[in-house]
């Protein structure tokens, strides 16, 4: 069975450190400023997000080193291929000791299937989390792909074809979060990213909120990146977010 690990938040409401949902991203281009970024986060966050750039620059190798380290590692590389690769990946990913990773619901039930049951036979297999909609897309993005309707229509069809699959975690943007969690109930975990404290620029992303606003729609982890690994003071950056987290966890 794939493992589910206790630092995992089961529901948005759960109590639980605050640290346990923040999840910096290190968008980072080398190993060397991955570990850079994490040495200033030491003993502040728990959780760190490996995504492509990284993972194609440092390879398993920096999960395998942040792990040592003590961080709990989400590794971001979005899987869509075809059922057998897919299922081939999650078992070469097993090895490294991610505790998430990030599949596209768009790639069919088959393939979701396929990755789900992959896990299930893997005693170290990390925890399959379905991507609906790339914060990046608005409704202008989906157009021009085909899809007429709504980005929370699209979400929705696509969280509970990959729930329907067997994946019981999911990436969606902080507006579709409350949606989810009336829909689906408590059971999914939801990663949110598009994170932004209060003041800080969108950049590229559409469809955003604060860290309160999406843990008070139902948010079980949030995603953060440059907010906190461009900053000035990253450790200080972190802390503020994980304060907000707090503020909203209590009421």
């Amino acid at each position: 069975m794939s493992r589910s690990s206790p630092n995992i938040p089961p529901v948005a409401d759960s109590p639980i450190n605050p640290a346990e949902r923040l999840i910096v991203a290190l968008d980072q281009p080398s190993r060397r400023s991955a570990l850079a970024v994490a040495a200033e986060l030491q003993g502040i966050c728990r959780w760190l997000k490996v995504g492509l750039e990284l993972y194609l620059a440092a390879g398993q190798g920096v999960i395998e080193e942040l792990s040592r380290q003590g961080f709990s590692i989400f590794l971001d590389l979005k899987l869509h291929d075809i059922p057998n690769t897919v299922a081939g990946a999650v078992r070469s990913v097993a090895a490294s000791g991610a505790e998430l990773l990030t599949i596209h619901a768009v790639g069919g039930p088959a393939m979701l299937t396929a990755a789900a049951e992959a896990a299930a036979g893997i005693n170290s297999a990390p925890r399959l989390l379905a991507v609906t909609v790339l914060t990046s897309i608005d409704a202008a993005q989906l157009a021009a792909i085909g899809i007429t309707d709504p980005a929370d229509v699209q979400v929705l069809r696509l969280a509970k074809m990959a729930t329907a699959s067997g994946i019981t975690g999911l990436v969606c943007s902080p507006e579709e979060t409350n949606l989810l969690r009336v829909e689906l109930g408590a059971a999914p975990l939801l990663v949110t990213p598009g994170i932004r404290p209060t003041g800080a620029e969108p950049q590229d992303q559409k469809r955003i909120a604060t860290p309160a606003s999406a843990i008070a729609a139902g948010a079980s982890m949030l995603v953060v990146g440059r907010p906190v690994t461009q900053a000035d003071d990253p450790a200080k950056a972190a802390e503020a977010i994980l304060k907000e987290i707090a503020g909203a966890s209590s009421q």
